[in-house]
């Protein structure tokens, strides 16, 4: 956790010590929805070991926003951040270990030491680029370029998730994806 830190933003390692001293540990069986639409983000987390998904319902079919596992951030981002009730789900795809973090002691910790205040301001800044990238390739590429996009930036989901959580997230056709995936060297 102190390296995946380290590298968004550099700070005094007594300070960023401490701050990791107030994660507690999480574990969450497969299949756990660990926040529903109406409820708030309470915590946000930074992924041990798993998988998650984030997804929209919607006419009982499911609209996959992101994919999170190790190393990185996982929670629901707006709900946490302005303690909101959240819109979409979360659930674990695997068994899924996590050390987390109070809203209010996140907030507490970023008012006492302001280099953890910019951290997650460049780590937020990191999700936003991430987001429109995203929402760039949703927009701009047809399936055939949304697919190689993906294939090149996380190959290894390929054999972790599945195609039908994949195709949804890429908003292709199943039967297209599948026609994708059997055709395009990975």
């Amino acid at each position: 956790m102190k390296e995946f830190f380290n590298k968004i933003y550099s700070i005094d390692q007594e300070i960023l010590e401490d701050y990791i001293a107030n994660w507690t540990k999480y574990t969450a069986p497969k299949k756990t929805i660990m926040t529903a639409p109406g409820e708030t983000e309470r915590y946000m987390y930074f992924v041990i070991d798993g998988i998650q998904k984030s997804y929209y319902l919607n006419e009982d079919k499911q609209h996959v926003i992101a994919f999170t596992y190790t190393p990185s951030f996982s929670g629901i981002p707006e709900s946490f951040l302005t303690q909101t009730p959240s819109k979409y789900y979360l659930e674990t795809i695997t068994e899924s270990s996590f050390l987390r973090i109070p809203f209010e002691k996140h907030q507490q910790l970023m008012q006492e030491h302001r280099d953890i205040e910019t951290l997650f301001r460049k780590a937020t800044e990191g999700i936003l680029i991430g987001m429109v990238q995203r929402h760039y390739e949703l927009m701009a590429f047809d399936i055939h370029q949304r697919f190689t996009s993906f294939a090149q930036r996380s190959p290894h989901l390929f054999n972790l998730v599945s195609h039908k959580d994949l195709a949804s997230y890429l908003r292709i056709d199943s039967t297209n994806f599948s026609k994708l995936f059997n055709t395009i060297k990975i």
